[in-house]
């Protein structure tokens, strides 16, 4: 069952690359008193990721977090090591890039992409959410393959 609107974010433990290597990160910790953007996408470094989706966000962090947003999460069913460096390649130090390596907190989501056809296996569809506390207060999924919703401009809009 999908995330909804009005529902709390589940809990699941994410990767993120710190001083001494991939470290936890748990929904608790990212979520719990903060307002938050959380964005995922189906892969980095893969084209629309990498060339739109991502970059909306980094050129548009001083502005998303001069709305009262605390904290800018970049998320894929990718490993810790390649979103670290996919943030340092797009340079995304303003945002958080979290790894769901396994999809746990993308099934738990209920937003899984079965990228196999391409060759990706297991991802996350391409959507972006505001989380105020815990609770999701805005959820913009893509219907299909393009990118609109999920846009900075979108989220922008509904901040």
């Amino acid at each position: 069952m999908t995330v909804k609107v009005g529902d709390k974010v589940p809990a699941a433990t994410m990767k993120v690359m710190g001083a001494q290597g991939p470290a936890d990160l748990t929904t608790a910790e990212l979520f719990a008193g903060k307002k938050v953007v959380l964005f995922a996408v189906p892969g980095a470094f893969t084209p629309t990721c990498s060339a739109a989706h991502l970059p909306g966000f980094v050129v548009n962090a001083d502005k998303i977090k001069a709305k009262g947003v605390d904290t800018i999460v970049c998320l894929s069913v990718n490993d810790a090591f390649v979103m670290d460096a996919w943030g340092k390649d797009k340079n995304a130090e303003e945002l958080v890039m979290a790894a769901d390596g396994n999809g746990d907190f993308t099934k738990a989501m209920g937003l899984e992409l079965d990228g196999s056809g391409f060759g990706l296996g297991q991802r996350s569809q391409r959507y972006a959410m505001i989380v105020e506390d815990g609770v999701v207060t805005t959820l913009n999924v893509e219907p299909g393959p393009g990118f609109e919703a999920s846009s900075a401009e979108k989220i922008m809009e509904a901040l």
